[in-house]
C-alpha cells in the first residue's frame, strides 16, 4: 500500500527554494513528491494534515547533541533525546561522542545507529571521535568509522588540543568527504571557569571563562582550515572576537562555518547573580555586548547556523553547588522558540531566514543531502509551526530526561504543532 501524506492550508517555508507562500505538500513513501498537487493526482487513501495558521518547513537539523548513551543513561538516552528532539521540531540530530566508552570504533558507531533505529524519535546521525579514545593524541581510524556510518568527526565537547593532529585530520577528511567539527577553547585558560569573565563574575566572586580561551582557539582553527582547504565547522561560539575572525576569513573566501546556541542570543551573564546552576552552560552566557554582536552575526551569515547546545545532566548532578555542578542544560525542546523570540520577534530575522539557520544550512554543513529542503525527492522530514503561539517553558513537561534549563518560566513564541519524519507524523502537540 502507498503511504501518502498531504499537508494543506499552511504556508510553505523552504530556504532551499526561497519559498514562502501558501500551498500544500504531498509526500509519498517517505519522500516529498510535489508542491500544490491537483486533487486528481492524490492517492485515494491519502492522509490529510491540516496546517491552518501554521508554517510548513523542512525539519530542523541539529549540529551537536549529547545523548550520553552508552555510559551516562541517567543524564539522557538515545530514545529520550531523540523523542525530545521531535518536540522541538528536529527531524535530524547529530550525536556527539561524549559517552563512555567514546565513539571511536566501528562497533561503537553501529551501537548508536542500532539504538536509534529502535527508537521512535528524530533521525540520529553519528559524530565519531577524531582522535583515539577522544584523548587528542592520535588520529582515530577515520576511514573505518566512515564505513560504519559516521557523518562527522570531532572530539567535542573537548577541543582538539594538537595543531598537528587537527591539520592532519582536515587533510585526511578531505579525501573522505567528511567535515571536522571543533569546540573552540584553550583548556589552560578556561580551567576552573564557571561563567563569563567580566564585571558580573568579579562582583559575584566567581572564576571566569575568559573570551581569549575561545578567541585563540578560533584563530588557530580558521588558519588551519585556510591552509588545508578542509571542511571545518567551529562551534558553538559566543564571543565578539570569534565573530570578528570569522568575518575576516570569510571575506577571503575560506569555507569555514560556525554556529551559535539560541540561549546565547537571548540571555546574558547578569542572570548568574542568582547562583543557580541552570544558568551554568557552555559556552557561557556572555555580556550584553557579545549577545548583540552574535545576533548581528547570525543576520549577516558570519555565523551560519543555530544549534541547540543540548548538554543533558541528571537532576542530582545539577543540584550541586555552582562551583561543583557540571555545565549542562536541556535545550532541544526550546531552541526553535528561543531563537524565534530572540531573532524573529525582534525583527532581526524573518521565519525564512530562521529556518535557513536551523535546517537548510545545518544540513549542508553536515553533508545531509536529503535533509533541510522541501524539494521533490528529498526525505519527507517536516516541521509544522504555529508562529504566533506563545507558551511558557515548563521543564516538568519535557520529554528529555534532563529538566535543567536556563529558560525555565520564560514566555516564548513559536510552537511546534507537528513533526514528521519519513512521511510519518511522529509528534503532534496536544490541543
Amino acid at each position: 500500500m502507498v503511504a501518502a501524506l498531504l499537508i494543506e492550508n499552511g504556508t510553505l517555508v523552504d530556504p532551499s527554494q526561497n519559498l514562502n507562500r501558501p500551498g500544500r505538500l504531498l509526500c509519498i513513501d517517505g519522500q516529498v513528491v510535489s508542491l500544490d498537487p491537483a486533487d486528481g493526482d492524490l492517492p485515494p487513501d491519502v492522509q490529510r494534515v491540516d496546517a491552518t495558521g501554521c508554517l510548513v518547513a523542512p525539519g530542523l537539523v541539529d549540529l551537536g547533541v549529547e545523548l550520553r548513551e552508552p555510559g551516562a543513561e541517567e543524564d539522557e538516552t538515545i530514545a529520550s533525546g531523540s523523542e525530545a528532539a521531535l518536540v522541538g521540531g528536529y527531524t535530524s540530530i547529530l550525536a556527539t561522542s561524549n559517552t563512555s566508552p567514546v565513539i571511536d570504533s566501528y562497533g561503537a558507531v553501529e551501537y548508536v545507529r542500532q539504538k536509534a533505529a529502535q527508537a521512535s524519535g528524530a533521525r540520529v546521525h553519528v559524530i565519531a571521535c577524531l582522535s583515539k579514545g577522544g584523548k587528542g593524541e592520535q588520529m582515530a581510524e577515520l576511514g573505518l568509522l566512515t564505513e560504519a556510518g559516521a557523518v562527522v568527526f570531532s572530539d567535542a565537547p573537548k577541543p582538539v588540543p594538537s595543531d598537528a593532529l587537527l591539520k592532519r585530520a582536515l587533510e585526511y577528511c578531505r579525501m573522505l568527504d567528511r567535515p571536522v567539527f571543533d569546540r573552540p577553547s584553550v583548556p589552560e585558560l578556561a580551567a576552573g571557569g564557571v561563567m563569563h569573565d567580566g564585571k558580573v563574575a568579579l562582583v559575584l566572586g566567581l572564576k571566569g571563562l575568559p573570551t581569549e580561551a575561545e578567541d585563540l582557539a578560533v584563530a588557530r582553527d580558521v588558519r588551519l582550515a585556510e591552509a588545508t582547504m578542509g571542511r571545518l565547522h567551529v562551534g558553538p561560539v559566543s564571543t565578539m572576537g570569534a565573530v570578528d575572525m570569522f568575518r575576516r576569513v570569510k571575506s577571503r573566501g575560506v569555507e569555514v562555518t560556525a554556529s551559535v546556541c539560541p540561549h546565547n542570543l537571548i540571555l546574558d551573564d547578569s542572570v548568574m547573580a542568582s547562583y543557580e546552576s541552570r544558568f551554568k552552560v557552555h559556552p557561557p552566557l556572555r555580556s550584553p555586548a557579545h549577545v548583540e554582536m552574535l545576533r548581528h552575526a547570525i543576520k549577516d551569515k558570519t555565523i551560519d547556523a543555530i544549534q541547540s547546545g543540548h548538554m543533558p545532566r541528571s537532576r542530582e548532578k545539577m543540584m550541586d553547588d555552582l562551583d561543583r555542578s557540571p555545565f549542562g542544560l536541556s535545550s532541544l525542546e526550546t531552541s526553535l522558540a528561543t531563537a524565534a523570540t530572540a531573532l524573529v520577534r525582534t525583527g532581526i530575522l524573518d521565519w525564512l531566514e530562521l529556518f535557513d539557520r536551523m535546517s537548510t544550512r545545518p544540513a549542508q554543513i553536515a553533508g545531509l543531502d536529503r535533509a533541510g529542503s522541501l524539494l521533490a525527492g528529498k526525505d519527507a522530514d517536516i516541521v509544522i509551526v504555529d508562529p504566533n503561539a506563545g507558551w511558557k517553558v515548563d521543564s516538568s513537561q519535557f520529554r528529555s530526561t534532563c529538566i535543567s534549563t536556563p529558560l525555565e518560566g520564560a514566555e516564548l513564541i513559536g510552537k511546534v504543532k507537528a513533526t514528521i519524519v519519513a512521511g510519518q507524523v511522529r509528534y503532534r502537540a496536544a490541543g
